[in-house]
């Protein structure tokens, strides 16, 4: 029922509406048409002109009877064609029924009308049976073409995706277009003004034209004129012979005259030397006063020298005196040896011998008489150890009274070289600078205690205030303000209030390098004497037992989201000495309970809602911080925050500065998302400040960190030169150029403290530089501990410690395997991926080495194993795409593994070639290379095999050499102190103006 109902339903032109009843078999004729119509599409065009030269052309088939195959029926039926032509006859062939049975027909197109007339004809004509092998072939035919229809449509969707992705590679070239417009738009209005002027420029030579041709005429006219009347022409010759003469003699006055200006200019510069040389004979003759007063004191000093050297010599004999009364005692000493020898000697005699031979009278007195001497001597041995040291105390009073008076002596001779040096400078000098300090008072750009201060230091004649003014001298006006507030604020602050906000803090919340800048920057800002504290997201998978004194405080601060206030629970404790705030948001999305620290659907709404409740805290803490520094796009929020909404409200102090750690990671998303902590979408996404440069729909924030910022940094100086090219900047090259004046690049140092081969509990032998014994010791701990083969004791070991991502070139990676066993070395590998197919690739290369005895790769994060891992390798590999600052390079030179690196970024920094002849041999410190492709690498870790193999002794100085390397944060802390105080400095002075 089904299979005839469909193929009714295709038999009427596809109509979805399903019979009610079980028609008669005639009904399923037009059905037969159809079938007979699909199969014509299928005939060749030759047989296409046999059917058309048989049937006739206006003449239309209507109903095809077939034999039956039932051998009962006793009645043989007749086929026959009915055809009706244009005047209603009809036609019927009979003879050839039979053997058009099973041939295929031709059917011609009809039009509706006719259509209709024939199914009713069809419908009033019954037949007696009809064939079931026919109608199931036509049934499958119709499912073929049902199936054909789906593959049809399936095609039509895959078609349809491509061309969706067709159309947004295409949307994203037309934007790219429209910019491009957008720039010639703007060429073709330069262009345009260019036009114009060229336009009014030519018009003024036409018009210049116009007037020169108009003066030919009126000459040409007067000439004409003056043709006609002689006596006219000769005076005007000889007036045009007059005014060339007077022309002559004008050049010839002109040049005297230039000639008069160069002698007058050249007087007058003989004049200003001949008064320099007269400022300068007046000096001379002042510095010659003073060389005369210095040789009057030279001569005083002399005589002082004399009765030194006078002082001396009399130390010097009583020192003599001294050795040779030593000398006596020493003597005495001997004597009292020998005769306590001989007094042994007598005893033991007196013992063998027989003491009733000697009366014991005589034998007590003698006894007597050889204590009496003893004592003696004991007393005179007593009486020189005193002299002795009595002598010894007056020589050592006297070398150090000496000394103090030889140290005063040059304490005083400096401060008069240096009191001498200042006074030779004119009293205009520092009449100048009082004028300067006052006209600055004056106009209120330093403040009258800023101003007492420098008069003051102007009083004493400071060096510092000396030099402070020479180095302002190529500067602006505002430059040279802050220059001098900062001499007042040195002498009057002991150090910055710098609050770190930050999404990660070494060791508690840690997933890269971010967290080890916090706590390292901030541990070395805080020896520096300045008050530092962090503010951090309260995670629930921090490491707590590493916070001391953690506690909830008895306070709670709302802070605005999604147009409400939310309540935050503040936590405060310390991590390392540094004191740490933890904002717990109360917000029903359970922001940083997720069980990680990034990686969620709404990053971007959990940090900005962080970054709000951070200023929140501090605005109403009452805190006046002098800077804030936020780092990477999670906390990039701060600076537009900070400035759009809180400076507002009298929160003003601070300056905000901004650190980009990888400009990989920019947080882009819609705009619409900004307005959830408070900001103005319109107001900011614009593309002068938060809109992303290449999609206008979405903010970008560290863009907004960068414009907002009053200090931009990023983590090494090659990559701050990296970023700012189209290669390097991910889209922010443009912003980055524009912001080029507060923007540096500030290499990383790392935790020494944590990194220090010589206290580290992790490894199993701890050395140092001046003894390496202990890192050989470590090597052979770690291949039994991996099972790796011990045989050779000098057999390199290459280490890589990394994530396995793009970035790190995980290609190169795997080269360094294979390629450090044909050098014949060893290799292991710490790390694992978050990309699914690299870890998938790493792990079979796991376990096809899982068993050999040179190749160990464990894909995983262990912090203890990575100590031994470093203390054990003998070089280490870092053959990054592009490398911010890096931090392994320099841990393993802390602990002796010899870098091989790729130059890029901070590794170009921190490594130098140890065969680049123009970098300082106490510099150079690995092996690097420059293209990032296998046959680099391959040459760079060939050079380091030679050279470890052919050079044991070179090798090692080269191991200690880079142990002996400073990469604590010491250095960078300083450079970070000088941005600090330079921007608050330069803010001081503004708020003057």
């Amino acid at each position: 029922m089904a299979s005839e109902a469909c193929f009714l339903v295709l038999g009427r032109g596809l109509s979805c509406t399903k019979p009610r009843a079980r028609p008669p078999i005639a009904r399923l004729r037009p059905s037969l048409r159809v079938s007979g119509k699909m199969r014509n599409r299928n005939l060749s065009s030759q047989q296409k002109r046999q059917q058309a030269k048989r049937v006739p052309s206006r003449q239309f088939p209507l109903n095809m009877d077939t034999q039956s195959h039932n051998n009962d029926s006793s009645e043989a039926q007749e086929s026959s064609v009915v055809g009706i032509s244009r005047s209603g006859q009809k036609t019927i062939s009979s003879d050839d029924a039979d053997s058009d049975i099973n041939r295929e027909m031709n059917v011609a197109v009809l039009t509706p009308e006719e259509t209709s007339i024939l199914i009713e004809n069809d419908v009033r004509q019954e037949h007696s049976s009809i064939r079931l092998e026919d109608l199931i072939s036509m049934i499958r035919n119709a499912e073929k073409n049902i199936l054909l229809l789906n593959q049809a449509r399936i095609h039509a969707l895959k078609e349809l995706d491509k061309i969706l992705s067709e159309k947004e590679a295409l949307q994203a070239e037309i934007n790219n277009l429209e910019m491009k417009l957008a720039e010639t738009d703007a060429r073709i209005k330069v262009a345009a003004q260019e036009k114009i002027n060229v336009e009014l420029l030519e018009r003024q030579l036409e018009k210049l034209k116009n007037e020169m041709s108009l003066r030919n005429s009126v000459k040409e006219g007067k000439h004409g004129i003056l043709d006609c009347e002689s006596p006219l022409m000769l005076e005007l010759n000889d007036l045009r012979k007059e005014n060339e003469l007077l022309n002559d003699d004008i050049q010839t006055l002109k040049l005297k005259l230039a000639d008069i200006s160069e002698t007058e200019e050249h007087v007058s510069l003989l004049g200003k030397e001949q008064s320099a040389l007269k400022a300068s004979f007046r000096e001379l003759q002042y510095q010659f006063a003073n060389a005369q007063d210095d040789v009057s004191k030279l001569d005083s000093l002399q005589c002082e020298c004399k009765a030194l050297s006078i002082k001396v010599e009399n130390l010097q004999e009583l020192f003599d005196n001294a050795r040779q009364k030593l000398d006596h005692p020493s003597l005495d000493l001997q004597q009292y040896h020998e005769l306590q020898k001989k007094v042994d000697k007598l005893e033991a005699s007196m013992t063998e011998t027989n003491m009733s031979k000697f009366p014991s009278e005589k034998f007590h007195n003698y006894d007597e008489i050889l204590q009496q001497k003893i004592d003696i001597l004991e007393k005179r041995l007593q009486e020189s150890d005193l002299e002795i040291h009595s002598q010894i105390e007056m020589f050592q009073e006297s070398v150090r009274e000496f000394h103090h008076t030889l140290t005063k002596l040059k304490e005083e001779s400096e401060k008069r070289s240096q009191e001498s040096s200042l006074e030779n400078i004119p009293r205009e000098f520092w009449s100048r600078l009082l004028l300067i300090i006052d006209g600055w008072l004056l106009e209120k750009k330093i403040s009258p205690n800023d101003a007492k201060l420098l008069r003051e230091m102007i009083r004493k004649k400071d060096a510092q205030i000396h030099d402070a003014f020479l180095a302002s001298r190529s500067k602006n006006e505002h430059e040279k303000v802050a220059m001098f507030l900062k001499l007042t604020y040195s002498r009057k602050s002991p150090g910055l209030h710098i609050i770190h906000i930050a999404a990660e803090m070494a060791p508690v919340a840690k997933v890269g390098g971010l967290g080890d800048v916090v706590s390292g920057l901030g541990k070395a800002l805080q020896r520096k004497g300045h008050l530092v504290e962090i503010i951090l997201p309260k995670y629930d998978c921090m490491e707590y037992d590493l916070i001391t004194d953690l506690k909830a405080l008895d306070v709670v601060v709302e802070s605005y989201f999604d147009g409400q206030m939310f309540k935050n629970k503040i936590w405060n404790g310390t991590i390392e000495g540094l004191p740490v705030y933890f904002i717990e948001p109360h917000h029903p999305a359970k922001f940083f309970w997720r069980g990680k620290y990034y990686g969620e659907h709404d990053d971007f709404k959990r940090f900005s809602f962080f970054s709000r409740a951070a200023l929140e805290l501090l605005y109403q803490a009452g805190k006046k911080p002098d800077i804030i520094h936020c780092h990477d796009w999670q906390t990039a929020f701060v600076a537009p925050l900070y400035w759009d909404i809180y400076a507002a409200k009298g929160f003003n102090s601070a300056r905000i500065c901004f650190t980009c750690h990888n400009f990989e990671y920019q947080g882009t998303a819609p705009a619409s998302e900004l307005a959830s902590c408070g900001l103005n979408v319109h107001h900011l996404n614009r593309p002068d400040r938060m809109q992303d440069n290449s999609a206008h729909d979405k903010v970008n924030p560290v863009k907004g960190a960068i414009v907002f910022s009053n200090i931009v940094t990023t983590v090494s100086p090659t990559y701050a030169q990296e970023v700012c090219t189209i290669e390097g900047g991910r889209g922010l090259h443009e912003t980055l150029k524009s912001s080029s004046k507060k923007f540096v690049g500030v290499l990383n140092g790392i935790d020494t403290d944590a990194w220090n081969p010589s206290t580290d509990n992790y490894i199993r032998v701890q050395y140092s530089a001046d003894d390496l014994q202990g890192k050989a010791e470590n090597k052979d701990a770690l291949r039994k501990l991996l099972k790796l083969s011990s045989s050779k004791v000098t057999q390199p070991l290459v280490a890589c410690i990394t994530r396995l991502v793009p970035q790190k070139g995980v290609h190169l990676i795997r080269h360094a395997i294979y390629r450090t066993l044909e050098l014949g070395g060893q290799f292991v590998l710490l790390g694992s991926s978050p990309v699914a197919h690299i870890q998938q690739e790493f792990e079979s290369i796991a376990n096809h080495f899982q068993s050999h005895s040179h190749v160990r790769l464990l894909l995983k994060y262990d912090d203890a194993l990575s100590h031994l891992i470093y203390a054990a390798s003998d070089m280490f590999i870092i053959p990054s795409m592009f490398e911010p600052c890096g931090l392994t390079q320099m841990i393993a030179m802390r602990y002796g593994s010899v870098p091989i690196v790729r130059k890029t970024g901070g590794l170009n920094d921190s490594v130098f070639d140890v065969d680049d002849n123009t970098v300082p041999v106490q510099y150079r410190n690995g092996f690097t290379f420059i293209t990032p492709n296998e046959q680099g690498l391959s040459n760079a870790m060939e050079r380091a095999f030679q050279y470890y193999i052919r050079s044991p002794e070179s090798w090692q100085q080269l191991v200690q050499r880079d142990m002996r390397l400073d990469f604590s944060w010491n250095s960078s802390a300083t450079q970070y102190e000088e941005l600090y105080e330079r921007s608050v400095a330069r803010a001081r002075a503004m708020t003057r103006v």
